[in-house]
């Protein structure tokens, strides 16, 4: 495609909310943390070279479907999940790093040695989670 020669009307939208084709034969609740597996969403689980997509907004049940048989809206921002434990909870030092998918509402200090995916940032840790900015 060539250079603009006159002004186009290119649309926008703003990321917060997006909608995802989920993957087969998966279930998704609402509340989880989503991850794209190979550009479909599924719940968030220890897995490597999957991204972090959000929170999903509504429970997707394709747990009988083919891929993208169904699409579930995820929001990106700051949500609270829970911590791991031991050595992998995260303290309030670590605000600021990244933190790592354990499964659909958890995250952790480490990458697992190399067994799991980043979820997004660590903005706050408290006695009910960690706050993630995905």
């Amino acid at each position: 495609m060539a250079a603009l020669t006159k002004d186009r009307d290119t649309p926008r939208r703003d990321g917060l909310l997006n909608a995802y084709p989920v993957k087969a034969a998966v279930l998704i609740y609402a509340g989880a943390l989503v991850m794209l597996d190979g550009g479909y969403a599924a719940p968030g689980a220890t897995a490597t070279a999957k991204v972090a997509a959000g929170r999903a907004d509504e429970t997707a049940d394709n747990s009988a479907g083919l891929d993208g048989a169904l699409t579930v809206n995820v929001s990106r921002g700051v949500f609270r999940f829970a911590n791991s434990a031991a050595g992998d909870a995260i303290a309030q030092a670590d605000v600021g790093a990244t933190c790592y998918i354990v499964d659909d509402q958890t995250v952790a200090k480490t990458d697992g040695t190399g067994t799991r995916s980043a979820a997004g940032k660590i903005r706050g840790v408290d006695s009910a989670g960690v706050w993630v900015e995905i």
